[in-house]
């Protein structure tokens, strides 16, 4: 304690007097006995309760301090007048009072011998003036040995079980700790004084707690009652799927376990049996349910969510994780593939975005997202495959196809999503326009992207997915997208507004992207805007530039043959003499522009309609010298005025189907040789016999009726022919593609294939010289991607047919190896 010679020789700034606070020392240092004003002293106003009610001092001004000192100054000998106080007593005293105070159930020998202020005062004297705090430390830590020791005692002979056993084990514990809380205040002047000041001495509390975790938490047979009782608790409110009614009891344990620093050890125990548990009823499930993964998925996921449930309750908010990552690994181990592949295409199919995207949260925690990406591209793969090798239902194909690659965006853009880190980027310095204009955005300084997004590894199946089931039939696919925007693009939007058919036609070309056969679309597309622009049928030439614009720039140059076709159109009609003609003047240097050859033979058309085409035929020669002009009549139409018994009626057909009909104005009854002899129509390919029998059996009845047409069967007109309709048009056969002609394009396409892979063949090799087979290959494969992507076998051949002509030969050394003929 700071004397006043002392404070009178600190410097004249010295707050010195400031900083001594009244404690309850103040006047009562040299009298070991003398009873502190309050009953819980402190040394320090800060843990002296008492000097809470005090006024504090408020702190000294810097500058000089003027000290008056009244009278003679005596250091007064504290000593002399402690003798009256044996020590020896206050150390039975205190020594009995710690032993009463640890004696969970005291007997009449065992009570407190003073009160606590007494005890308080003793440990006081015995510490600060006459120096014994080793002898009260020691008489302490002996009690405490011996308490300890009669708690393990009697907790190891307990009969009690389980959770009530743990009970009793919780208010040991708490009996104990409230006792030396309590020591630890009357033995206060021990712990600020005497363990102060010696080195490696622990404090009343740590001692009671590090003899605790000696005897009580280091005893083998004790821990193992209480893992056993904590499992036994767990594995009832996992087996009955409900609250245990001793569950305050684990709260309680874990309460205590936290205090004395043994909790790791608790949580180290239930991780295990949570493994142990969930690993023994995953593998039982599993089996039991192996016919239906569905319920599996269900019952894994309840359990997840209930365990989740019970850690929150019960454990500390560290462990939430450790406990979720342990149940899920057990629950799912060696089952992700199953249950993925098992489950998904039912949730898919039943449009279960909910649970998928739980299905996806569930598996990324345990580094199981592979299996389920494996399912999505498996279940997207054999879905696309069955839809396209669907022949029965090739009409349907496209628009199967696009209903099940929106279901397929809606799920990864609504079940699969990844959490994203805001990130936030800032413009320096953003230019500051003088006006705002009008319709445009603010410049914006700060962008924060969404908390979740779809996870592009599903993107990437989803995309080869699509594009290996398309694979599934050669060509089809790319035939089909381009006969459904044919009839889209005869059709129209209808009552659709233009963004809305825009969108439709955008989402067609998305399926676009998938087909490796780029010139099988790009052939019946030019095929069929030919046959729309010729007969009229396009709902839209702007849609038809637009649709040509966007495939030439984002897909193919060569739609670019689209926009000439555009050009050659000069007219829409022209008058020629008495008759109407509704041709299209076809440019001949042009020819190239249009999917069409040159028709190999003719059909003898009507006198009176010859003789107009004839005088067409020299007009245009006058006028264009040097060009020949064919007619391509199979693309020709025809409108007839026709008298049937219901009245007239106006009819909208095809060439061919107008020399048919214009027949029967001769005869009412024709047989089927005849009509071709007459029309010059039986050396026409099988393609337009074909459809002159379909025709001829939707303009007029049949004997016998039956769907095929022979040469003995005999047709006449319907005179009963009637229609709520005015105009009557019979000529839409004319204007889609035929089977025969799918055929005949198929055909064509194959052999243009040759040659395109013979030619980049010869271009590989002449600048290179010399390659082997597989370099070879794959340079072919490269040169011509962009177009198709050839069959192997089909550019083995190729090379073959090439050694052949001369154009390459095998090396000697290495019959591998090619070199370039020049």
């Amino acid at each position: 304690m700071t004397s006043v010679f002392e404070l009178l020789s600190l410097p004249k700034t010295s707050n010195g007097f400031s900083s001594i606070r009244p404690t309850v020392l103040a006047g009562s240092l040299d009298d070991g006995s003398a009873s502190p004003p309050h009953k819980v002293a402190r040394l320090t106003a800060d843990s002296d309760s008492a000097s809470a009610s005090r006024p504090k001092i408020a702190k000294a001004s810097i500058g000089p301090i003027q000290v008056q000192v009244i009278g003679e100054y005596k250091d007064v000998d504290s000593s002399a007048e402690s003798k009256s106080y044996p020590v020896n007593e206050q150390l039975v005293l205190v020594r009995r009072s710690i032993k009463a105070l640890l004696s969970r159930d005291p007997g009449p020998i065992d009570m407190i011998p003073a009160t606590y202020e007494g005890i308080y005062n003793a440990c006081r004297s015995l510490v600060t003036v006459s120096h014994r705090g080793e002898d009260v430390y020691n008489g302490l830590k002996i009690e405490l040995e011996q308490s300890i020791s009669q708690l393990s005692r009697s907790l190891t002979n307990s009969t009690e079980k389980d959770t009530v056993w743990i009970a009793s084990f919780n208010n040991a514990l708490k009996w104990f700790e409230g006792e030396v809380t309590l020591l630890k205040s009357l033995l206060t002047y021990l712990d600020q004084v005497y363990v102060a000041q010696e080195k490696d001495v622990l404090s009343v509390k740590d001692l009671a707690y590090s003899l605790i975790g000696d005897r009580i938490f280091g005893s083998a047979q004790l821990m193992e009652r209480l893992r056993n009782g904590v499992k036994d608790w767990l594995i009832w409110e996992r087996e009955n799927g409900r609250e245990h009614r001793d569950r305050k009891a684990i709260l309680d344990l874990i309460s205590h376990l936290v205090r004395h620093h043994q909790y790791s050890a608790f949580e180290e125990h239930y991780v295990n049996v949570t493994q142990n548990f969930y690993l023994e009823e995953s593998s039982k499930k599993a089996t039991q349910l192996k016919d239906d993964p569905k319920a599996f998925f269900n019952y894994a996921r309840a359990r997840i969510n209930k365990e989740a449930a019970r850690s929150k309750a019960v454990l500390p908010l560290p462990t939430w994780g450790i406990l979720r990552e342990i149940t899920e690994h057990a629950l799912w181990g060696g089952k992700l593939d199953w249950l993925a592949g098992s489950t998904l295409p039912g949730y898919m199919e039943s449009k279960d975005f909910s649970t998928l995207g739980a299905m996806y949260d569930l598996f990324s925690r345990v580094d199981g997202l592979k299996p389920l990406v494996n399912a999505f591209s498996a279940y997207i793969r054999t879905t696309v495959a069955s839809i396209v090798k669907d022949v029965d239902k090739d009409d349907e194909m496209v628009l199967r196809l696009l209903d099940f690659k929106q279901l397929s965006d809606d799920v990864v853009a609504s079940a699969f999503l990844t959490d994203k880190t805001n990130m936030t980027s800032t413009t320096s310095n953003p230019p500051q326009p003088s006006a705002p204009t009008p319709g445009a955005s603010a410049l914006a300084t700060t962008s924060i992207l969404p908390a979740k997004q779809p996870d592009q590894q599903f993107h990437y199946a989803l995309t080869d997915a699509f594009t290996t089931g398309f694979k599934a039939r050669r060509s089809a696919p790319a035939e089909m997208l381009a006969k459904y925007l044919d009839k889209a693009m005869r059709k129209g939007q209808g009552k659709a507004s233009d963004t809305d058919f825009q969108a439709l036609l955008d989402r067609v070309l998305g399926l676009y992207r998938f087909t490796d056969d780029k010139d099988v679309f790009r052939t019946f597309y030019h095929r069929s805007l030919a046959k729309r622009l010729l007969l009229g049928k396009s709902a839209s030439d702007d849609f038809e530039k637009a649709m040509l614009k966007r495939l030439k720039e984002n897909y193919d140059p060569e739609f670019g043959m689209g926009e000439d076709m555009f050009k050659d159109l000069l007219s829409r009609g022209n008058r020629c003499a008495s008759i109407t003609l509704g041709c299209r003047k076809i440019v001949p240097a042009q020819r190239s522009a249009w999917p069409f050859s040159v028709q190999k033979y003719t059909v003898d058309l009507p006198p009176d309609m010859q003789e107009q085409l004839t005088k067409y035929a020299e007009y245009y020669k006058s006028k264009h010298s040097g060009y020949v002009l064919d007619w391509d009549h199979s693309l020709g139409t025809v409108t007839l005025k026709a008298r049937f018994g219901p009245g007239i009626k106006e009819l909208s057909v095809s060439m061919y189907q107008a020399l048919v009909l214009l027949l029967f104005n001769e005869e009412v009854e024709i047989g089927y040789g005849d009509i071709k002899e007459r029309t010059n129509m039986g050396n026409r390919s099988e393609e337009d016999s074909a459809e002159l029998g379909v025709w001829e059996e939707e303009s007029a009845q049949e004997d016998p009726v039956g769907k095929d047409v022979d040469d003995m069967d005999v047709f006449r007109f319907n005179a009963d022919f009637h229609d709520p309709h005015h105009v009557v048009h019979i000529n839409s056969i004319q204007a889609k593609v035929s089977p025969e002609e799918s055929k005949r394009t198929n055909a064509s396409i194959e052999g243009d294939r040759k040659h395109y892979l013979d030619a980049a063949i010869v271009r590989v090799m002449k600048a290179k010289k010399e390659m082997s087979y597989e370099q070879l290959k794959a340079a072919t494969i490269d040169a011509v991607k962009s177009h198709f992507v050839p069959q192997v076998e089909t550019i083995k051949k190729r090379i073959d047919a090439l050694v052949e002509q001369e154009y390459l030969k095998r090396s000697t050394e290495d019959r591998n190896r090619y070199l370039y003929v020049a």
